[in-house]
């Protein structure tokens, strides 16, 4: 077995989510899940198919997200593994939509931080052991830290 840090490619701003389903259906399922989420969500999505023909199924609302999106999951090379790229919206306004897709079987990670998916490769396949999402931790937050938190929230008006 090998196992590697598969880096997710995307830019700063592109938030991603990755996960595992079970189906080729996934991928106009997630694509509905989406576009029903938020009104002008740009996003690609892309589903490793784990039999038959074993393509990279792709759609999306924007064309290079969708393409990057096909990059990433053929990268990753993980059977049933689904990966979906966003711009315009944030993982929060879409997670309930994406895990209440009837064939979504688990969801790795929903970030904008730098991504890496730990996969163990055998001669079967590959398969998504976990995933690496930004930095460790460098301390416990402190009053001036939970503050910040707090104001946070309320000017990007996550709470009143």
């Amino acid at each position: 077995m090998d196992i590697q840090a598969i880096k997710i490619e995307k830019d700063a701003e592109t938030n991603v989510i990755l996960g595992q389903t079970h189906f080729i259906k996934s991928v106009e399922d997630l694509y509905e899940a989406l576009a029903e989420s938020v009104p002008g969500i740009k996003f690609g999505l892309a589903f490793c198919e784990a039999s038959g023909a074993c393509l990279v199924r792709s759609q999306g609302s924007d064309e290079e997200l969708t393409k990057l999106a096909a990059e990433n999951a053929l990268n990753i090379g993980a059977g049933h593994a689904f990966i979906i790229l966003i711009k315009g919206a944030y993982p929060i306004n879409v997670l309930n939509a994406v895990k209440n897709v009837s064939e979504v079987c688990s969801v790795f990670c929903a970030s904008a931080n730098d991504v890496e998916a730990i996969v163990a490769k055998t001669k079967t396949g590959a398969g998504i052991l976990g995933v690496v999402d930004g930095s460790s931790p460098k301390g416990v937050e402190k009053q001036a830290d939970i503050a910040w938190r707090r104001d946070l929230l309320r000017k990007i008006g996550y709470k009143l």
